[in-house]
């Protein structure tokens, strides 16, 4: 089966709400790859991908300036842990160096205080510090959203997902905030998704 327009519908209207979800920020490399990954998890809501970590106000794909590609994950703090997310983050790189072009360095964000103490008891735990790790840790000063055309990559791969979206009257912001695109698009790069998710991908698998 695939999932139909009023699949994702439902799906999307029975997600928690923007203000009951939490926001995680990270730069982990091409910034594709770990939306999927993420996206796919269970407790994870929504997610989208940018650019932070410099300076440059109006970043594009085309001009970062000193930005990194970064990407963020809204998750429900009742089935989901910042920590939790923290370990997926380290365990997804190697924290002892950093690719040369900043455009793909590897990056833990803190939007909060709580976050900040969060980061730093994680490294603590693990002998680390932000001197010993060559990952960077920094207070996140602004998030720059993408363009349409990087947000869901994967997705946007599988013209018979993206034309069901199309058909369920999503646009661009739509499909960049929909819950039901965070895990069609994990799927859509080989992920597997929590069970019981009722988007109806059991016979519709390409493994990329």
């Amino acid at each position: 089966m695939s999932p139909t327009p009023s699949t994702i519908q439902e799906y999307d209207r029975r997600a928690p709400p923007p203000e009951s979800t939490e926001t995680a920020t990270f730069a982990l490399g091409c910034f594709w790859g770990p939306d999927a990954r993420f996206g796919a998890l269970d407790g994870v809501v929504r997610t989208r991908v940018g650019y932070a970590g410099g300076t440059k106000s109006d970043p594009t794909y085309h001009d970062l300036g000193e930005h990194s590609e970064s990407f963020q994950v809204d998750y429900d703090p009742d089935h989901r842990s910042f920590e939790s997310l923290l370990e997926l983050a380290f365990r997804g790189h190697d924290h002892t160096r950093q690719p040369a072009a900043v455009q793909y360095q590897n990056i833990v964000f803190a939007s909060t205080a709580d976050q900040a103490d969060k980061i730093a008891s994680y490294l603590d735990a693990r002998g680390l510090t932000r001197e010993g790790s060559a990952t960077r840790v920094e207070q996140l000063s602004a998030f720059h959203l993408a363009e349409d055309y990087h947000q869901k990559h994967s997705l946007r791969g599988r013209q018979s997902l993206l034309n069901t979206f199309e058909q369920a009257g999503y646009d661009d912001a739509d499909i960049r905030e929909s819950p039901a695109a965070a895990k069609l698009n994990g799927y859509a790069a080989g992920r597997d998704l929590p069970e019981g998710h009722d988007l109806d991908t059991s016979t519709n698998r390409t493994i990329h």
